[in-house]
């Protein structure tokens, strides 16, 4: 399907499931970062369970997933049809072509999609579909999604995998935001560079909000 419509349209595409991912990473963030408050596991798994029990919310997370195999085709396709229009690259690049993140967006693209699917299967999986612990919250009980979280993070080797998967994000997120910007026809001379520098913000603030969870949850 992505194949009929032109390099503009994809790109459009491409952009406005981008924007939509990044709103996805910000709300995700704001959620998870409650796990380091004092009451942070009581906290989490109580938003977890609105998430999880809110219909508006489920519905939501098929639009989601819709989002990121949208992107993910498109970027692809649109990638696939750069190498094949031009083959031969040229040996110096000036940066008004291109920036240093912006050459490596379909490799860590990929290496982000891969550590996807590890993040998904230990937590999203495990909590839809395996055994989960429960905790008591008032009189009422929940799935102690928060104990999973801790869990995880206790251990060196998935806190340090975490991190090297974040970064990469963080690079992703770098070209990401004004690339989409430009893509919508959004750039102008005037204001392109706060876009660059806005995309940098939330590429440093998202990847770097991330990382501290794992890394407070380790050493605490």
């Amino acid at each position: 399907m992505a194949l009929k419509y032109s390099s503009i349209t994809k790109k459009i595409i491409m952009a406005l499931a981008g924007l939509f991912l990044i709103s996805f990473l910000i709300v995700h963030l704001s959620i998870n970062l409650l796990i380091l408050k004092n009451d942070g596991r009581e906290a989490f798994n109580l938003a977890a369970h609105f998430m999880v029990t809110n219909p508006l919310i489920q519905a939501m997370q098929w639009v989601l997933f819709g989002g990121f195999i949208i992107h993910i085709l498109v970027g692809t396709v649109l990638q696939i049809q750069n190498w094949m229009a031009r083959p031969t690259r040229y040996k110096v690049e000036g940066y008004s072509h291109t920036s240093f993140f912006s050459k490596f967006m379909i490799h860590t693209g990929a290496i982000i999609l891969a550590f996807l699917v590890l993040h998904l299967i230990n937590f999203f999986f495990r909590a839809k579909f395996g055994e989960m612990p429960e905790i008591m919250i008032g009189d009422k009980q929940y799935e102690d999604m928060g104990l999973l979280v801790i869990e995880k993070f206790k251990s060196l080797p998935y806190v340090l995998m975490y991190i090297f998967w974040l970064l990469f994000l963080g690079f992703h997120l770098d070209h990401a935001f004004h690339s989409a910007l430009q893509s919508l026809g959004l750039n102008h001379n005037k204001y392109t560079p706060a876009a660059f520098g806005l995309s940098r913000a939330l590429a440093i603030l998202i990847a770097g909000g991330f990382i501290l969870i794992p890394l407070i949850i380790y050493i605490s």
